[in-house]
């Protein structure tokens, strides 16, 4: 009798994640041929936005009301360094993103204490304290935010005022944080986190330290969240007090769900989704945000898993 070896079966298991990885690289290298590259480099911020969400939520179980607080954190510090201090992009975001996964420790050792509609409430007061702290303080610019952030050259070298130059160095990160992602979701940190989720008791029982575990997913997600900030600070040249509001928290929720909750491709589509709607129906006024509404709701009733968890439960593969 022959017998297929564990690896084996895993790597065939994850080939079609491969095929789909190609598939998202080829269009996303191609597109802006057809396609603005300013709206493609906002897809691919707020989709970096929403898998680092979907890290934490999909993933670890938490449900945080506050994520906006690391996209904005980043953005500010991010355009602050480049703008103020005249650092190159790459440091600027780096900067950034240390700066958000900091704050990711402080405010994760205080919520990660409480589970639950707990644990999302305090997230939510913490970017609302976070918000009104961006509001007041002076090197925010307040209502009117920073504006004017040079994007600076690459490395020294490579200019990204120009906009395929920028497009490539946001198709970098864009990817590299996907990767991370995947790496982490199918390590056994992942595993760890999957079991938390499933039953945290029984994770305790087999003695895992689940409190340093999900601490641990929430500076990862913040962190990333905030590299996602900062490059869109810098692709917009700006920073404002929108990317620290509750809503952004609430449109990141929006984005894992309609993709698909726990799925690795799901944020990824939701967000495409609920962009192209605000860009697309944006002559509809206040009417987009019923729109999206009513959308929401077709999404839950008639695709319970997300558009690509649908997908993936047709196709009987994980994506």
């Amino acid at each position: 009798m022959t017998t297929v070896s564990t690896p084996t079966l895993k790597t065939q298991s994850f080939t079609h994640q491969w095929v789909a990885f190609a598939i998202m690289v080829l269009v996303l290298v191609i597109a802006p041929i057809w396609v603005y590259p300013i709206f493609l480099m906002k897809v691919m911020c707020f989709a970096l936005f929403a898998c680092a969400f979907n890290l934490l939520i999909g993933f670890g179980g938490l449900l945080s009301f506050g994520h906006a607080m690391f996209l904005g954190t980043a953005g500010y510090a991010a355009a602050h360094a480049a703008k103020v201090w005249g650092w190159n992009p790459e440091l600027a975001v780096l900067f950034a993103t240390a700066c958000s996964g900091l704050l990711a420790l402080v405010t994760g050792m205080l919520a990660i204490r409480r589970q639950g509609i707990y644990f999302a409430m305090i997230t939510l007061a913490f970017s609302q304290m976070v918000f009104f702290f961006y509001l007041q303080t002076p090197f925010t610019g307040g209502e009117d935010g920073i504006q004017s952030v040079p994007r600076g050259k690459l490395f020294g070298v490579f200019d990204l005022s120009e906009n395929s130059a920028m497009y490539m160095f946001v198709l970098a990160i864009f990817l590299a944080g996907f990767a991370l992602i995947w790496r982490i979701i199918y390590s056994p940190f992942g595993q760890i986190l999957k079991a938390i989720r499933e039953n945290q008791d029984r994770a305790i029982s087999l003695g895992y330290d689940t409190d340093l575990y999900k601490l641990i997913a929430f500076v990862i997600s913040g962190a990333l969240a905030g590299t996602a900030g900062a490059t869109k600070s810098l692709v917009f040249q700006l920073a404002s007090l929108t990317d620290v509001h509750w809503s952004m928290s609430g449109e990141v929720v929006l984005m894992t769900l309609v993709g698909g909750l726990g799925t690795l491709f799901g944020p990824v589509v939701g967000a495409a989704v609920i962009v192209s709607m605000q860009n697309y129906l944006a002559q509809l006024g206040a009417w987009v945000t019923i729109i999206q509404g009513v959308i929401f709701v077709i999404c839950v009733l008639a695709f319970r898993r997300g558009i690509v968890g649908e997908i993936a439960h047709w196709l009987k593969k994980p994506l």
